[in-house]
């Protein structure tokens, strides 16, 4: 099975591919948190952030390419990712040119996880740039829905902060990357709470595995 980067839509079904629930949400929402309960569910998941840190470690096939582009970035530990991030953090030109080498490798490990998934009923995809990508329902991920992961304001502000070498600046400057919170809950086809207790939230995603998962009985 490959994953067809044209665009157009193929519905998951029985008999089909999974169907795949793309999860994303903004920084200090719990997306993290909502993915282990899904693969504690049973449910895999392909986590973007996972495949580039794979890409980027120490003995990678990119590695050469990345150095070329950015010298002075990788070493005997892979990338130094403080330093590559520094290069092109705020610079669209050069995240461009980084992503022209990740994005190829990164979607065939995607497609061997979707290989390896065939049979499953439901498959997440963890993007936790999904909408400011441009990678929602009828893009070339050929996402069946989405599922935003959303909380108060003031909870995600409380989390992020909490960081370590977190400051101000520095949240604000990625909130200013961001797609704002409102507009990713618009967009959703499911919101996910982590505002509330961890039962509840629990409850909210054992619901939508459920619901999902009879959607497309394998």
């Amino acid at each position: 099975m490959t994953i067809d980067e044209s665009g157009s839509k193929v519905e998951g079904g029985s008999g089909g591919r999974p169907f795949i629930l793309g999860l994303t949400g903004s920084i200090g929402m719990g997306k993290s948190a909502v993915a282990l309960m899904m693969r504690a569910l049973g449910v895999p998941v392909f986590d973007a952030d996972a495949a580039v840190h794979r890409l980027q470690a120490p003995g990678s096939a990119l590695l050469p390419a990345i150095e070329a582009e950015f010298p002075g970035t990788t070493g005997p530990e892979g990338v130094r990712r403080q330093d590559l991030g520094a290069r092109v953090f705020g610079d669209s030109a050069a995240l461009a040119r980084l992503e022209a080498i990740m994005h190829p490798a990164v979607a065939r490990l995607r497609e061997a996880f979707m290989i390896e998934h065939a049979h499953e009923p439901l498959v997440v995809f963890d993007i936790p740039l999904l909408f400011e990508k441009g990678h929602g329902k009828g893009s070339g991920q050929l996402l069946d829905a989405v599922a935003v992961v959303s909380a108060p304001a003031e909870i995600q502000r409380e989390r992020v902060l909490a960081r370590p070498g977190m400051t101000r600046e520095k949240f604000a400057q990625i909130l200013a990357l961001q797609v704002p919170d409102a507009d990713k809950r618009a967009r959703a086809d499911h919101v996910i709470d982590t505002g509330v207790s961890l039962a509840e939230t629990e409850r909210e995603v054992n619901d939508l595995v459920k619901i999902l998962r009879e959607k497309n009985p394998r």
